[in-house]
């Protein structure tokens, strides 16, 4: 089984329990964070997107740049920019950075107030088939040997073509996330590889079964992410501890406010209430933190030592899950700690199940 290993890196040290005490960019700091993790052993990092916050393809270029091997997956909101653009931006930077390096992340948005801040006001349903035109027209762009025409119901193009092209014959991954019925429709559809939060054993295999029984119907395949928070320690009980110092941590920073409350996200619903049955589930999946933080991006964790962490997360691979995003509390020092101590078990562990 395919085993790819996912960080995400950002512009500045932040995180819920880190303040940001270099401003809105500090390009050192991405270089140091990009390098650690292809020290690490990590094989791609994510790139986030937000209303408010750094443009992710000049991240990407920076990333690319400051590192030899490491690949970038660039979150990236469709509505904006039009597909026939995002496909050429993708196709120069594969070009550019030797081939292989670039993916695309299509965010479709769940936070209304974040899509409002750039002028999208389509309701939550709409913005998924918007996505899904965007997604096939990308694929239709690199793919074009001559100018084609396209009148859909989001996007009108004529004589529309690409000069430059994926510069490997696997082309550019497209990876997409999402919970809702609209959602499964798209990137069962288009996606290469369909992203989940980290949920319990049984969820997550449950989901897989009924996304490849919806890709199956389109006559595709699918592979499989899980984005998961590890806190790791010397002993379980240490980790367990660290993860209450990172509850409070995060209980002092975040108050009272809750930034994602205009949240229309289906998985992010479902993560509140997995987190109100109880903040435990299987041996060590804890939810302290998205109880905490409310709906928004993935806050579950997984908590114990680095042998105990990689055991469970050779449980998700077991279920069907064959990408990890993981990510980290204290960012940079996790990525660091995880290359000594978490990552060689996970690729060993996935060596095993080849």
């Amino acid at each position: 089984m395919t085993f790819e290993l996912l960080g995400m890196v950002g512009t500045r040290d932040a995180s819920e329990t880190h303040g940001d005490h270099h401003g809105t960019i500090d390009a050192d700091y991405l270089t140091r964070f990009a390098r650690a993790h292809e020290a690490a052993g990590f094989d791609r990092v994510l790139i986030g997107y937000g209303a408010t916050g750094p443009d992710g393809f000049a991240v990407a270029a920076h990333v690319l740049n400051a590192t030899t091997r490491l690949k970038v997956l660039i979150a990236h909101r469709p509505g904006f920019v039009a597909p026939t653009l995002v496909a050429r931006k993708l196709a120069t930077l594969d070009r550019l950075t030797g081939g292989g390096r670039v993916a695309i992340h299509h965010i479709t948005g769940g936070d209304e107030a974040d899509q409002k801040r750039d002028g999208d006001f389509a309701d939550h349903d709409r913005r998924y088939a918007r996505t899904a035109e965007f997604m096939s027209l990308l694929r239709r762009v690199w793919s074009a040997d001559r100018p084609f025409d396209h009148s859909g119901e989001f996007y009108r193009v004529e004589g529309a073509f690409s000069t430059v092209k994926p510069a490997t014959p696997e082309g550019i991954p497209l990876y997409f996330g999402g919970a809702s019925p609209a959602a499964v429709e798209v990137g069962t559809e288009h996606a290469d590889v369909y992203m989940l939060w980290g949920e319990p054993r049984r969820q997550i295999a449950e989901r897989i079964a009924a996304l490849r029984e919806a890709a199956a119907a389109h006559g595709r395949t699918l592979r499989f992410s899980l984005s998961i928070r590890p806190i790791i320690a010397d002993t379980e009980d240490a980790a367990w501890e660290r993860a209450e110092r990172i509850r409070a941590l995060t209980a002092e920073r975040a108050g009272d406010a809750h930034p994602y409350r205009m949240s229309t996200s289906v998985g992010s619903a479902r993560l509140q209430r997995q987190a109100a049955e109880s903040e435990r589930h299987d041996e060590r999946l804890w939810y302290g933190i998205t109880a905490l933080t409310g709906p928004g991006g993935n806050s579950t964790a997984l908590v114990g030592t680095a042998e105990q962490v990689a055991d469970a997360l050779d449980g998700y691979r077991r279920v069907g899950i064959d990408t990890i995003l993981i990510r980290g509390f204290d960012p940079l020092e996790d990525v660091v700690d995880w290359g000594r101590r978490l990552v060689p078990l996970l690729r060993a562990n996935a060596a095993a199940l080849v």
